[in-house]
């Protein structure tokens, strides 16, 4: 009995929290979006199996809980050992005040906050090590304190899963993923369209009421704080519980198989669908967004992409002129956008080698990304797809076997491979690229004497380009020609490069240092290619991955997507500009065309060069998927939700026709049905085929 009242912290915030599941539950089940009737039965099934979910999902979800209360007690406080223990949190914090420790070599807020927690964890520390006398206050207003934020997290996220149903009428999917990646406008959204203050007042009232009486029922806990043998039976207990929990929820999870959609939605549990969200990375296009017919969307799509028959993409690319198999280096600039170069209006000389090999290159001045990750853009010249609602497919379950261009130079006896200068494990691409035929380089694969540099993100652009320039030598000497795809690490924050390269110290760590080192590794990769045997047959295709920004004033500000894009290759390729409207998704498939291949494709990406192609570019972030055409962005959003903006030029003084970014989006009155229907076919489609596995290899 003594142990079990040890639980108290334990089992009085399972019950809160399965009490509190179980109203919202209630209140769901009648809400007026829950248009269905339920047989007593289902009611009986929701609420119990409900339940049961709810106790596992707490357990699993108290080890935070677990953690705190385990390392409550007085002997390490006794002299030696709480000197000692005082002494590292002093060496820890001052360690992080330094500014050398891995934290600062991300940057942002993350060195501050690291920073704030360890100083107020080595003062409370050294507070209880110093005051004895007040140890036992101290200590509970600490508990007190873990309580309330416990009661806190648990009536936000029944606030937050009633106005999630109240939205969409379902529990948490990856939307609200989506949520946490948009953080700034999310907020602006909730505070326009709640009452806020009276919102949070009341749940800040009501936790304080019930922590008061959870605080009462559980501070025996402190009172009598428990012995090493009798902590050593309660994580016996608890870690029984926790491993009973991963066994039990998914298989509870399977018991969601109601054909009525509420009763399924209603029996789950928030948090663990929210963890599966996060997990599978997909929403499900066709339950949120704007539909056609089956045949009416394909049948559209096949107006915009020339060759494509019945419900599937399958094109026969056909060239008169004779295959040209000569080696391809694909590069895609990390967070490179178009207004960094000086053609676009910038004058801050940041990227002056791109500028000069942008004049001798074909050059792509109207193109836009796919959307503001790098996993969308490595998605985007790789498989050649509109981006689809959710998470890129690199970082899908279902992401091997594709049909990529990878593929396609395989095919033709390319060797293939994907250099990045980090670790590829990062982001999913070492799964993505290697599950779809590409031999991995990475950061991994450099010797000690091969890295001159590195941070939180990987090796140096310079150190990856000596080491791309080494793979592609003894590639040439195979014979076979090769394709290797390059992703660039260091314009990321917290841009820190080799310091004495360029004329902007590496200690400032700002973007516009990132961006000029970035230049200048790449210049540094072309005076070392040009001085190679296999150089002269090698066309090089330089891009960026996404914008450096993607907030703006409207979902999907298209200035934001605007990136550069060239094809450089002296002797092969005649410098000039290609001004008309692309996409991210037609390079690759342009410079197959270049090439004179010919093969089979499952592209949605276009040759843009050819006669056939109608220009249109498709942008989005996870949610918002956008079509822009004839000066028109068509957006498509969850809950069936359509909108139009007319672009109208904002134009830059000083700067050419064909390099102006910036415009002025406002919403159309009278819809373009046409432009509607086109934007549905794109993504409805390409979201059947990837369901339906049609993309593969």
């Amino acid at each position: 009995m003594a142990l079990f009242k040890k639980l108290a912290p334990f089992y009085n915030l399972t019950l809160f929290y399965i009490s509190v599941s179980f109203i919202l539950r209630i209140v769901l089940l009648f809400h007026p979006i829950t248009q269905a009737n339920f047989r007593l039965l289902e009611v009986l099934k929701i609420v119990g199996v409900g339940i049961v979910s709810d106790f596992f999902v707490i357990i699993l979800a108290s080890g935070f809980l677990w953690l705190y209360l385990i390392f409550i007690s007085n002997s390490k406080y006794y002299k030696p050992y709480g000197y000692i223990v005082l002494g590292l949190f002093i060496a820890l914090f001052l360690y992080l005040a330094s500014g050398k420790s891995i934290l600062n070599e991300y940057g942002g807020a993350l060195p501050k906050i690291g920073l704030l927690f360890v100083g107020i964890k080595t003062f409370l520390f050294g507070l209880l090590l110093f005051v004895p006398k007040y140890r036992d206050k101290i200590r509970f207003w600490l508990f007190s304190f873990v309580m309330f934020l416990f009661v806190v997290l648990i009536l936000q996220n029944a606030i937050s899963e009633y106005f999630f149903w109240n939205e969409f009428g379902v529990k948490y999917n990856f939307i609200a993923v989506n949520y946490l990646v948009y953080t700034n406008e999310v907020i602006g959204n909730i505070m326009e369209s709640y009452p806020v203050i009276p919102l949070f007042s009341t749940l800040f009232l009501l936790a304080g009421v019930v922590s008061y009486f959870i605080i009462r029922a559980s501070k025996s806990y402190l009172e009598n704080i428990p012995t090493f043998v009798e902590k050593i039976q309660l994580s016996a207990i608890y870690f029984a519980l926790f491993a009973l929990s991963l066994f039990a929820i998914p298989k509870l999870a399977l018991m969601e198989n109601s054909p009525n959609t509420f009763s399924k939605e209603l029996q789950a549990n928030g948090i663990y669908r929210f963890y599966l969200a996060f997990v599978n990375s997909e929403l499900d296009y066709f339950t949120f967004y704007k539909l056609l017919p089956e045949k009416d969307a394909y049948a559209t799509l096949g107006t915009q992409i020339n060759g494509i028959k019945g419900q599937y993409t399958l094109q026969d690319i056909k060239n008169s002129a004779a295959e040209m198999h000569k080696n391809v280096v694909l590069i895609t600039i990390e967070s490179y956008s178009a207004d960094f170069m000086k053609m676009y209006g910038n004058n801050q000389n940041i990227t002056h080698f791109l500028d000069q090999l942008a004049t001798e290159s074909l050059l792509f001045t109207n193109l836009y990304a796919s959307g503001n990750r790098t996993v969308r853009g490595l998605e985007a010249v790789t498989l050649c797809l509109p981006p689809t609602a959710g998470e890129s497919v690199v970082k899908r379950k279902d992401n091997k076997n594709k049909f990529t261009t990878g593929a396609v130079f395989k095919n033709k006896g390319y060797t293939v491979k994907y250099l990045y200068g980090g670790d590829a494990f990062f982001d999913n691409m070492e799964d993505f690229f290697s599950g779809n035929g590409y031999d991995i380089v990475d950061k991994k694969t450099l010797t000690p004497q091969e890295i001159t540099f590195s941070n939180v993100w990987g090796v140096c652009d310079e150190d990856m380009a000596n080491k791309a320039i080494t793979i592609m030598n003894a590639e040439a000497k195979t014979g076979k020609p090769f394709f290797n795809h390059w992703m660039t690490v260091s314009n990321h924050r917290p841009f820190t490069y080799p310091d004495h390269k360029i004329d902007i110290p590496a200690d400032t760590k700002s973007r516009e240092g990132g961006v000029k080192y970035t230049d200048y590794a790449l210049k540094t990769f072309f005076d070392m290619a040009k001085k190679q045997p296999w150089f002269a047959n090698t066309v090089f295709v330089i891009l960026s991955d996404h914008c450096a920004s993607s907030a703006g004033k409207t979902e999907l500000p298209v200035d934001k997507y605007r990136i550069p894009a060239m094809v450089y290759s002296p002797g092969f390729i005649a410098p000039q500009h290609y001004p008309n409207l692309m996409s991210q998704i037609d390079i690759m498939p342009t410079v197959l065309g270049l090439l004179n291949f010919k093969y089979q494709s499952k592209f949605f990406g276009q040759d843009v060069l050819k006669s056939t192609y109608k220009p249109r570019a498709l942008i989005a972030t996870y949610q918002d998927l956008g079509l822009i055409k004839d000066n028109v962005l068509t957006i498509l959003s969850p809950k069936q939700k359509v909108k139009q903006f007319q672009l109208t030029l904002l134009p830059k003084e000083g700067v050419a026709a064909n390099f102006q970014l910036y415009y002025d989006q406002k919403p159309i009155q009278i819809p373009r049905e046409d432009l509607i229907q086109e934007t549905i076919a794109y993504y409805q489609t390409a979201s059947d085929i990837l369901k339906k596995k049609k993309y593969q290899k």
